[in-house]
């Protein structure tokens, strides 16, 4: 459709406009070309090229045609210089002599016929200048294009969080202690800033997701939504717990345990406690016989701060846990940087 669109137009609008198109299509196929060092947009643009060399040649031959209109006539066969005698002799006779008027009608439609043709050939050059105008200057903004507009090439999007969920929340949410959803932890923990407070500020997020969920070996009768932010170095997941359980409970459970690395902090005027503990490792191999899978392995440590749901220490807490693959952790100032500027963008539970 477009094809048969572009022979509609004139010939000095149509051949312009393939020679504009066809260059600058080539000349940025075989800059990509020697820039990536692929060969493939090189023979296409070496395609758009020949293609743009066919149709220049196309319009010099038209411009030449255009200007020498006559040629030269061929001369007379042998066999047909019996026939033309009789018209040579006719033509020796003297003819009679025109009229004056004849003449001087005869001398205005000469003159009357060169600004004519000058004027059709004028128009033509001007329909060529203008489509190659007019075209150059799209072929220039879409060759400038991408080195002033944002560009996508090499640049990862953040990963963004899903929409609010559409499915029923599990009755533990709808208790008066009104629990935030996944998606709502989601949005609060997926900040600009957020690899930076991590020490990481040129990585961005690769994947976001929310979820509200219940804690385990509870019946379903404790809320514990959940969002997690994934980047190259580091994984950030922040959980609330909705249950009595204080922070000073929870410490003193962590002691009873004997376990490492405990401190005690205040965040945003709470109770607040570090710990560290093993993430799980599960390997799941998919084979022709349904899937199995390993032994569930330990996996790299996590970093977990955990603070109280308000300053009262009621019951139910925050866990922004941190951790990567590599085992390495970031400074436990840089978790409690995250949770100053998260906690308090989290809306605040109801009262009992």
């Amino acid at each position: 459709m477009l094809g048969f669109l572009l022979r509609l137009l004139p010939f000095w609008v149509r051949e312009p406009l393939f020679v504009v198109i066809g260059s600058v299509f080539g000349v940025r196929l075989m800059y990509l070309a020697v820039r990536d060092h692929d060969w493939t947009p090189a023979g296409i643009g070496a395609v758009f090229l020949l293609f743009t060399a066919i149709r220049v040649h196309t319009m010099v031959q038209a411009l030449r045609a255009r200007r020498n209109p006559d040629t030269p006539a061929c001369a007379p066969a042998v066999g047909t210089a019996a026939m033309t005698a009789p018209q040579a002799q006719a033509q020796a006779q003297p003819q009679p002599q025109p009229q004056p008027q004849a003449q001087a009608h005869a001398q205005v439609q000469a003159h009357a016929q060169v600004p004519v043709a000058q004027e059709k050939e004028h128009n033509a050059w001007g329909q060529a200048l203008a489509a190659v105008a007019v075209f150059g200057a799209i072929g220039a903004v879409l060759w400038v294009g991408p080195y002033v507009l944002p560009s996508d090439d090499g640049t990862q999007r953040a990963a963004s969080c899903p929409g609010p969920e559409h499915s029923e929340l599990p009755q533990a949410y709808k208790e008066a202690s009104r629990p935030v959803t996944g998606d709502q932890l989601c949005k609060a923990l997926n900040r600009p800033d957020l690899a930076r407070l991590l020490g990481t500020p040129g990585e961005t997020a690769s994947t976001a997701s929310g979820s509200s969920d219940t804690a385990a070996l509870t019946d379903g009768k404790v809320a514990e939504p959940e969002a997690e932010i994934g980047f190259d170095t580091y994984t950030v997941n922040l959980s609330a717990t909705y249950n009595h359980l204080s922070v000073a409970q929870y410490v003193k459970l962590k002691k009873i345990g004997n376990e490492q690395n405990v401190k005690t902090r205040t965040v945003l005027g709470r109770p607040a406690v570090f710990s560290s503990d093993h993430t799980m490792k599960l390997e799941i191999r998919l084979g022709s016989g349904g899937s199995n899978g390993g032994p569930v392995e330990e996996g790299p440590l996590a970093r977990t701060l955990t603070v109280a749901l308000d300053g009262t220490d009621r019951g139910g807490y925050y866990d922004l846990t941190v951790w990567s693959q590599t085992g390495a952790l970031p400074d436990d100032s840089a978790l409690i940087d995250i949770a100053e500027k998260v906690l308090p963008t989290i809306p605040e539970r109801g009262a009992r």
